[in-house]
């Protein structure tokens, strides 16, 4: 019979015997390096006949318990702690290619440069999922916060050369007015300096234009406004064969907390109190019409549906599909 003594001194024995015997370094190299980078990032499916695609700018730590209002860190802390989420969550910065056979659209256009290296990776998650920049016909903003706009220029030169942007009029009005610009202090200032950088070099060549309100962006693609997060912040619209996805931007930030508790706001609104108000518009909507949702700063791909549970709203991701 085994007994936790009899174990014990069986183990002793062993470590004895071990001891005796030639040393073998463990400091002997590795078969392989390891290699310390993920895959392309992009999903691929289709809505109707539609085909969209989820690309990842990347990912960045980001103290959102300390970022959230409306709430306490303290309490913000423990649902993301109950999430497995420490007190840098691992955000996703998600951007969306849809083709329809006819143009070839891209919604938003991620960092470029401007928030470090775990970012900026856009560009090469298009040309890795088959397709080019310059394939792109339109670029169509959410809003016009540096993380959906910044990677549309460099150096002062458009980097999706053939394309048209399309952004609602009142975030155009907003972040490229002078005195706005000018009144701007901490954070914001950055953002009014960055937004005109990425910008500018499209206005000038003619390829900037603007949409209306709840207005078309391009044939095809609807939009919502959702004021708030910034003046002219806009979902975006496809549907096709019965099937319908709904491009968020950022309605949310991470899919953890806001979907629990939508009164939760985040640094980053513009108008704190607007931008819950379209978050629990947004939320009811999905849930009541069951239509597939992307969003900017959900866990890559970003893709999934909104159900209702017991407390308030429940994220139920994309099933991975390899087809």
């Amino acid at each position: 019979m085994h007994t936790r003594r009899s174990i014990l001194k069986g183990t002793a024995t062993a470590l004895i015997a071990a001891s005796s015997m030639p040393i073998i370094s463990t400091l002997a190299a590795a078969k392989a390096p390891f290699a310390e980078v993920q895959a392309p990032a992009f999903y691929r499916m289709k809505v109707g006949s539609i085909e969209v695609t989820a690309l990842s700018d990347g990912t960045i730590p980001i103290p959102l318990a300390s970022l959230y209002s409306n709430t306490t860190d303290e309490h913000a802390q423990s649902a993301l702690a109950a999430a497995f989420q420490g007190t840098d969550s691992e955000t996703s910065v998600n951007a969306f290619l849809i083709n329809a056979g006819e143009r070839l659209v891209l919604i938003d256009a991620g960092t470029g440069s401007y928030l470090g290296p775990k970012l900026g990776k856009l560009i090469r998650n298009i040309e890795a999922s088959g397709y080019q920049a310059s394939d792109i016909d339109d670029v169509i903003l959410t809003h016009i916060h540096t993380d959906h706009s910044g990677g549309l220029s460099a150096d002062g030169e458009r980097l999706f050369a053939n394309a048209i942007v399309r952004v609602n009029k009142r975030d155009i009005d907003f972040w490229l007015d002078p005195a706005k610009r000018e009144g701007a202090t901490g954070p914001l200032k950055n953002q009014f300096v960055e937004a005109q950088q990425s910008l500018t070099p499209y206005l000038d060549a003619g390829r900037l234009e603007t949409f209306d309100d709840d207005a078309a962006p391009v044939a095809g693609i609807g939009s919502i406004l959702r004021s708030g997060h910034t003046p002219g912040h806009s979902s975006l619209v496809i549907e096709s064969e019965g099937e319908k996805m709904v491009f968020w931007g950022d309605i949310t930030h991470g899919d953890v907390l806001q979907f629990d508790e939508p009164g939760v706001a985040i640094e980053f609104d513009v108008d704190q109190q607007k931008a819950v108000e379209a978050r629990r518009a947004a939320f009811a909507e999905a849930a009541s019409d069951r239509y597939w949702v992307a969003g900017a700063h959900i866990a890559f791909p970003g893709i999934g549906h909104l159900r209702t549970d017991d407390t308030n709203y429940d994220w139920v991701p994309v099933n991975y599909s390899a087809g």
